[in-house]
């Protein structure tokens, strides 16, 4: 078997990169050891949104009332196939991958990939048989599994990752989710939802820590009006899986506290899938656990490509994709721009959902900007209002003397959708007056944008 490229992993890094690969005529193939689609597609970012939407219908149904409906007799999740359609929704993505390879002729090889040497990769199947396959050029694409902390070992019964906390056999009534990242704030938002005691802890003084304060400091003040415990500053030092609860020990700016829970979730990161796929056997440099590239993804062996969670930047699909184009662009002789990450979005699909992009206040500060700092509160949005989602708020962030959008920090209903205009008008250099001028219709929740931009130049009109 001998190929242009060869593709280790076809989660959203790699499978994008076969696509575009094959799209610019070059003879493909991807080594997958199990479903197309990889982490995202079967165990991440598609099925946790199945789940957050599920709970979402299930809120609406417990605020009915507030919408002027009314429903007889009781509403109560079916946990069962409340994750069965989770599983339904990834299979059909996971199918839909397999019609793209289908339509653009790539060979998909089963089995888990590992460098022998330059420009060939031993495929070993579910059957122990082993394969070799050429290739003039192989990305690497592996992605990252679930961190483990000394601990909090995972048993995949009462500590768990985010893997099983998306198939557990029956609705837990309590747990203690570790880490309020994107994966911890979602489980702890989907648990809460539907009916389980959630206790929250966060090592740094703020819940979903990389955003600006203003956000953390808001989706905190939900969750706790979800009834959810927050712990911040906070961190779980021992638990006891021996009883038929969990023993939590908590360090706490107010002393050790104990906790009893069905789960413990763990949620503190994710690790690279680096482990026996050849780097040292090729000589392939790392650096700080990653595994070394260029701008365009080349690794010191000549012909050896990484992208993803394996390589340095943020664990995000979206990004994995963008390498995985930009790497084979240059491979097919394009001279493509290189990703730019310092205008990346971040999404966290909790109730209100949060997203962002670019600088903190805080961060802009820091880098010695003259600011211009506009806010807007979805509590003045009529849309919002009438939609029954009037927390949270845009946030823009302007350098005071060029105009140039900094950051932009969102929280509310759907702003994982409205900051995609963002990204774009940040791409494009847009000032902060050009976005006050460009006419945003009524009524939506993506007003408050142009509203932000000015409250930051004293121009609002609805504040």
């Amino acid at each position: 078997m001998n190929f242009d490229l060869l593709v280790i992993g076809s989660g959203p890094g790699g499978y994008v990169a076969a696509i575009r690969a094959s799209q610019l005529g070059l003879k493909t193939a991807v080594v997958e050891r199990e479903s197309l689609g990889g982490i995202c597609l079967n165990w991440g970012c598609i099925p946790t949104k199945s789940l957050l939407k599920s709970a979402q219908v299930y809120e609406y149904f417990l605020h009915a009332a507030d919408y002027g409906i009314s429903i007889d007799g009781t509403v109560t999740p079916d946990f069962d196939k409340v994750v069965g359609r989770s599983r339904t929704v990834a299979e059909g993505m996971s199918k839909g991958i397999e019609f793209l390879f289908k339509k653009n002729k790539i060979e998909v090889i089963n089995g888990t990939g590992k460098l022998k040497s330059p420009g060939v990769v031993e495929v070993t199947d579910t059957g122990g048989k082993v394969s070799e396959v050429k290739a003039d050029h192989i990305i690497l694409a592996t992605g990252a599994r679930s961190k483990e902390l000394p601990n909090l070992k995972q048993d995949g019964k009462k500590i768990i990752g985010y893997r099983e906390a998306m198939t557990l056999p029956s609705l837990p009534k309590s747990m203690v989710v570790v880490g309020s990242g994107a994966i911890g704030s979602e489980f702890a938002n989907f648990y809460n939802t539907m009916g389980t005691e959630v206790t929250l802890v966060e090592f740094l003084p703020q819940v979903v820590p990389l955003e600006d304060e203003e956000v953390s400091k808001q989706l905190e003040r939900s969750f706790k009006k979800a009834k959810m415990k927050v712990m911040t500053s906070s961190s779980v030092e021992s638990v006891d899986t021996s009883g038929d609860l969990c023993k939590v020990k908590i360090k706490t700016p107010k002393g050790e506290k104990e906790a009893e829970t069905e789960v413990v979730l763990s949620a503190v990161g994710v690790t690279p899938n680096i482990e026996n796929i050849g780097l040292e056997e090729l000589g392939i440099e790392m650096d700080k656990g990653k595994v070394k590239v260029d701008d365009y993804y080349r690794t010191n062996v000549n012909g050896v490509y990484a992208i993803g969670d394996i390589v340095g930047g943020p664990a995000l699909a979206h990004v994995a994709s963008a390498e995985g184009i930009t790497c084979v662009e240059k491979i097919a002789g394009h001279n493509p721009p290189t990703v730019d990450y310092n205008n990346i979005p971040g999404c966290t699909y909790t109730s209100p959902e949060v997203a962002s992009v670019g600088m903190t206040e805080k961060a802009a500060k820091e880098a010695g900007y003259e600011l211009k700092v506009g806010k807007f509160p979805f509590t003045a949005s009529g849309k919002a209002a009438a939609a029954g989602a009037k927390d949270g708020f845009v946030k823009l962030v302007f350098d005071a003397k060029y105009g140039e959008l900094l950051g932009a920090h969102l929280i509310g209903a759907n702003v994982t959708e409205m900051i995609a205009e963002l990204v774009v008008a940040r791409k494009l250099e847009t000032t902060g007056e050009e976005i006050i001028k460009a006419v945003h219709p009524h009524p939506t929740m993506s007003e408050a944008v142009m509203e932000a931009a000015a409250a930051a130049y004293g121009e609002v009109i609805h504040i």
